[in-house]
């Protein structure tokens, strides 16, 4: 049962140093008839599976850039999502944003549509740092944009931060938190930046003229953050997210909780009644795609029951509650030591993992190492 809807808007005015999404530059493009092709793929597959979209919780629009659309294009793709999508049942409709995008009528046309969260590319507070990963707002934008959100209406509103950016201190950091929490926000996420191929740091990184903070400063980062959320009321409730409570992203939780979703849109991705699949990435070809009445689908993948268990177990371990020992024996009719006590015990007495009734997680320590934690459950069929 689909749980969680994604819809990709590829369109960017600025191309991010360290984006490896699937983006193009908004000029000259088909935007309007992307909008109508979104439409068409919605339509075509909610009726080809009606009963797997009957309780759909969330949506989230992402990118790209949604923002990069006018106020009447995104009233437009509000407009097609409410007439394919099951709207009874959703609580969360979020938006990724730009901090120099989001105009007044921007806002409303969000609002109007529906949209109740906002998650706000911010990056950091030091000018010198965003020109050096390829963000074009200010501090300013960010303040104007949290006050003209709030006066729409929008009282969920997230930042994204980075950390482990090329030059970055430990004094910017310790700036741009101080910056953030400021804001009074009831939500943050914070990365660290993985320079990833095809982006313009995986190319300078490759030339050797990439600095970025050694793995012990950026631990120390990490480290820092978790002390100044906690001391700030915000729970940790994922490796790289921190809300009040009743805040937490339920969006994001769905891909934690290794759910159902659906993706619509060019290089979308999405997960369907056991099935993953991925959508073509170039837009023209997407939008031939769907107006020939075909899903832009490239490929499926029938995921079997070892990658289950792993992808349950790499992905519920992301979040602070770990792998619920209730759900993981709903969905696989063993408990969780019946598949990896070996590995459990090893990880528990390095000090990693812990284990109880409800299930395992991560240590303090463990969250330091996550990837490292996540490869030990790979299974052999």
């Amino acid at each position: 049962m689909v749980r969680g809807v994604y819809i990709h808007i590829p369109f960017c005015h600025q191309i991010c140093n360290y984006c490896d999404f699937n983006k193009v530059y908004f000029k000259n493009q088909p935007v309007d008839q992307y909008i109508e092709a979104l439409g068409q793929e919605m339509a075509m597959t909610v009726r080809e599976k009606p009963q797997a979209f009957e309780n759909i919780e969330t949506i989230f629009l992402g990118g790209g850039t949604p923002t990069a659309l006018s106020a009447t294009q995104i009233a437009r793709l509000m407009e097609l999502i409410r007439a394919y999508i099951p709207m009874d049942n959703v609580t969360e409709f979020s938006s990724e944003a730009n901090p120099d995008e989001l105009s007044e009528d921007k806002l409303q046309a969000l609002f109007n549509g529906g949209v109740n969260r906002l998650s706000m590319g911010v990056q950091s507070f030091d000018q010198g740092l965003l020109e050096k990963i390829g963000r074009t707002h200010s501090n300013e934008h960010v303040y104007e944009t949290i006050a003209l959100a709030k006066k729409v209406g929008f009282e969920n509103i997230s930042i994204d931060l980075m950390y482990g950016l090329p030059h970055q201190t430990m004094e910017q950091w310790k700036d741009s938190l101080r910056f953030a929490l400021q804001l009074d926000l009831p939500h943050y996420s914070a990365y660290s930046l993985i320079v990833e191929p095809k982006t313009i740091f995986y190319i300078q990184y490759a030339k050797g003229r990439l600095a970025l903070p050694t793995e012990d400063i950026e631990a120390d980062m990490y480290d820092i953050l978790m002390k100044e959320m906690e001391a700030h009321g915000l729970q940790q409730y994922e490796i790289s997210n921190f809300a009040k409570p009743g805040f937490a992203s339920v969006h994001n939780k769905i891909y934690w909780d290794n759910d159902e979703y659906a993706g619509f849109g060019a290089g979308a991705h999405g997960y369907v009644e056991g099935v993953r699949y991925s959508n073509c990435g170039p837009i023209k070809k997407y939008i031939e795609a769907v107006e020939a009445g075909r899903r832009p689908i490239i490929h499926e993948h029938t995921v079997t029951m070892t990658e289950r268990k792993e992808e349950q177990m790499f992905l519920g371990l992301r979040k602070t509650e770990g792998v619920v020992a209730e759900v993981f024996e709903k969905k696989f009719n063993e408990t969780i030591a019946a598949t990896y006590r070996k590995v459990m015990e090893k990880l528990v007495d390095e000090g990693l993992l812990e284990s109880d009734e409800l299930g395992i997680r991560l240590t303090r320590k463990g969250r330091f190492v996550g990837n490292e934690v996540f490869q030990q459950f790979l299974l052999e069929d």
